[in-house]
């Protein structure tokens, strides 16, 4: 399944897809033209995975097959995390499976993160995978986690299920599988509608220089 939008009420369901979901450049442009969409026309976002994972991360093969484009995968990937951090609407990652690397990065550029109670990891595996991490990269994680819990997680790549995920404050909340998009909609009941003017604003300026790093930066040879 490709990644798909669905309404509740204003409320946007972003569907990333329903296997690895990793980011192909095919990926990239499905999401991007469903954030146009919910941008457009909701309250509020949440972005899930179908079964097993959140989501993979970095299409490997492909950027294997594609060295000569890696600079502007990279880009492309990181305008997607910038896009999410400053989106002029509230927005929550239902992690429902795994969230690895690139994956987790996209969820950690929400507002908010509800994660499956019983199953999946949150992990920046970069540091066993030999793929130092971009400084956009660096600075997305660094901004939304105490600097020890950033250390851990990035300098370890400690998997971490709910329990520790919500001690580290890699999310807000954690429900069962059946669950997880309810609660994700519980917590932008309060805050949705906003003026997306407003928030989009408030958003860039505390996330400038981070959205700075990620606009500037390039995969590291």
């Amino acid at each position: 399944m490709t990644a798909s939008l669905d309404y509740h009420d204003d409320i946007a369901v972003l569907t990333i897809g329903d296997d690895e979901n990793r980011f192909s450049p095919d990926w990239l442009d499905a999401v991007g033209s469903l954030l146009d969409d919910a941008e457009a026309n909701a309250k509020g976002l949440i972005t899930v995975g179908d079964g097993k994972f959140y989501s993979n991360g970095l299409d490997l093969d492909w950027l294997i097959a594609n060295g000569d484009r890696a600079d502007w995968y990279v880009e492309q990937v990181q305008a997607l995390f910038a896009r999410t951090l400053t989106f002029p609407l509230p927005t929550v990652a239902a992690v429902n499976g795994h969230a690895f690397g690139a994956g987790a990065m996209l969820a950690t550029a929400h507002d908010f993160r509800i994660m499956r109670v019983d199953r999946g990891y949150y992990c920046f595996p970069e540091v066993d995978i030999n793929i130092p991490f971009t400084p956009g990269m660096a600075a997305l994680i660094q901004a939304k986690l105490t600097p020890q819990a950033a250390l851990v997680a990035m300098s370890t790549g400690h998997r971490f299920g709910s329990t520790e995920a919500m001690d580290a404050g890699l999310i807000d909340g954690a429900a069962p599988e059946g669950d997880l998009v309810d609660a994700a909609l519980a917590k932008l009941a309060p805050i949705a509608g906003k003026d997306r003017t407003t928030l989009g604003a408030i958003k860039s300026t505390m996330f400038e220089s981070v959205t700075t790093a990620l606009w500037q930066g390039r995969a590291r040879s």
